[in-house]
């Protein structure tokens, strides 16, 4: 069993085409019905403001499998520590045996997170988009951006953030990799010419309404990870000509879907189709129709991207 640290994960895993294809290939497995991937284990650690989820997922015929550990402690910044921290466990496939674990700090989920938006601007958005506008000013706000370069030709981003001062820094950050970048004061000024709209906040109550929607956008939601949290209004998903998410019982859960599940979680409510992102890749699916339609992607974060992202980063470690 070998032990690895963030440092040496950090060295070796970015924001590559080669991580966006392995991500893309689980996706695909999942749209194939090639994964077994058992619900979210998630526990409340009331008393110190915390959580934990773990999530796990197994690709067919693949030679490893990784459970990941994913605290969150949300006053730990007054102690001067982060909030979000983690591993991932990685085993072996034919006899369980531990293969590796690597002490990551939450970094390759951050690193999946980011590429699963990728995907779904790929295969949602426009080709010729170029202009993005970002809700939220934290770091998965900015891994976006990175990611997103590497399927679409981005120029310029529209950042809104509820701290103002989040929003310049931010801005500062992202200028640095070459783009224009607007500061706005309210989310419907930052969406107005955008091609691509990313929702990345811990936000409780939806902040993009359907009148903030441009012809043509398509948007990617990623704060909504679980049953407390939303981003979008409703009338959003309604207006959409494709709404996509990456497990359905996650969404409903976890995600934007809930909005439209009935009292107690018995049955689901959804007044239009539901696509899920491995399908869509899995069967080369084109929900645009023509480039005056709407798109959303609602993702929630799944237990195969994190099998997809330990193993590329174990190979990547050996070699």
């Amino acid at each position: 069993m070998e032990l690895y640290q963030r440092d040496d994960i950090e060295a070796a895993v970015r924001l590559d085409r080669e991580a966006l294809e392995a991500v893309e290939q689980a996706f695909a497995a999942l749209g194939r019905g090639e994964v077994v991937q058992p619900p979210i284990l998630s526990m409340a650690i009331e008393e110190s403001n915390g959580e934990v989820d773990v999530k796990t997922a197994h690709i067919r015929g693949a030679e490893r499998f990784a459970i990941k550990v994913s605290p969150g402690f949300f006053d730990n910044p007054k102690k001067g520590l982060p909030s979000l921290n983690g591993l991932m466990m990685v085993f072996s496939a034919e006899t369980g045996l531990v293969d590796a674990v690597l002490f990551d700090e939450g970094y390759l989920t951050a690193i999946r997170t980011a590429l699963a938006g990728a995907l779904a601007a790929k295969y949602l958005s426009r080709e010729a988009s170029r202009r993005v506008a970002v809700l939220g000013a934290g770091e998965q706000a900015e891994l976006q951006i990175r990611a997103l370069q590497l399927v679409r030709d981005i120029d310029t981003v529209d950042v809104w953030a509820r701290n103002r001062e989040s929003a310049e820094a931010y801005a500062e950050r992202v200028r640095g990799l070459g783009l224009t970048v607007n500061v706005h004061d309210d989310v419907r000024g930052a969406c107005a010419s955008a091609d691509i709209i990313v929702t990345a906040t811990p936000a409780r109550e939806p902040i993009l309404s359907a009148q903030d929607l441009p012809e043509g956008v398509h948007v990617t939601a990623m704060g909504s990870d679980s049953p407390e949290k939303r981003e979008l209004d409703d009338q959003v998903m309604v207006r959409a000509d494709a709404f996509v998410c990456d497990t359905r019982p996650q969404s409903e859960s976890n995600g934007e879907l809930k909005a439209f599940v009935k009292a107690g979680g018995r049955e689901a409510s959804v007044p239009f189709k539901v696509y899920e992102l491995g399908r869509v890749i899995a069967d080369e699916q084109r929900l645009r129709v023509s480039d005056a339609s709407i798109t959303v992607c609602d993702l929630t974060g799944t237990g195969v991207q994190d099998t997809a992202i330990a193993n590329f980063a174990l190979q990547r470690l050996v070699k």
